[in-house]
């Protein structure tokens, strides 16, 4: 009885292609559940677990997630080059729309259309990240400590302004403390 093989991993044009289209095709805050959707659901590079580690880890990196997700993601898939052709992928819609966007905003940028337009992009995004606040909390949220964990971190950062980088590493600390392995032969 011979065991069934791993999946080959992808090609580098497929892995660029894919972070071609998701880096044209998302759409402001809600590039996690983007993300997740494209990762975990149709491509099924990752699993929930593995897209949750990835994605904490680019959250406490500098820069912007997609494009740190973007190189974790490729790097796991593909290596130096998955990593490089993932980032390039993602990035190369968004500069150029990007400088696009910069130049139209330059000629109309105080017009009321494009104030209107802004604000409901930005409505759209709140509320795609809520989602995957949701679908993502409900995967790896697994005790009431965690929940409080959550609620402390966001209380520390929006009622009393402590920046974010300190309340996670708090929050961290605390919940690695938390979890830690227990010796259970000691009681």
């Amino acid at each position: 009885m011979t065991e069934p093989q791993p999946p080959s991993p992808p090609s580098l044009r497929q892995i660029f292609w894919v972070f071609l289209v998701m880096g044209g095709t998302s759409i402001g805050g809600g590039v996690v559940g983007y993300l997740r959707t494209g990762l975990v659901v149709r491509q099924r590079w990752l699993d929930d677990v593995a897209f949750v580690e990835l994605l904490s880890i680019s959250q406490t990196l500098p820069g912007l997630n997609a494009t740190n997700m973007s190189i974790l993601v490729g790097d796991r898939l593909r290596g130096v080059w998955g990593a490089v052709v993932a980032m390039l992928g993602m990035c190369l819609p968004g500069a150029t729309l990007m400088t696009a966007a910069a130049y139209a905003y330059g000629i109309g940028g105080d017009d009321p259309w494009s104030k209107a337009f802004l604000h409901g992009i930005a409505a759209g995004a709140v509320g795609l990240i809520v989602v995957v606040m949701v679908q993502l909390g409900a995967k790896v949220l697994k005790t009431v400590a965690d929940y409080v964990f959550v609620a402390a971190t966001a209380a520390a950062v929006a009622f009393f302004h402590v920046p974010v980088i300190y309340a996670m590493l708090a929050a961290g600390a605390v919940a690695i403390w938390w979890h830690r392995p227990r010796d259970k032969s000691l009681k």
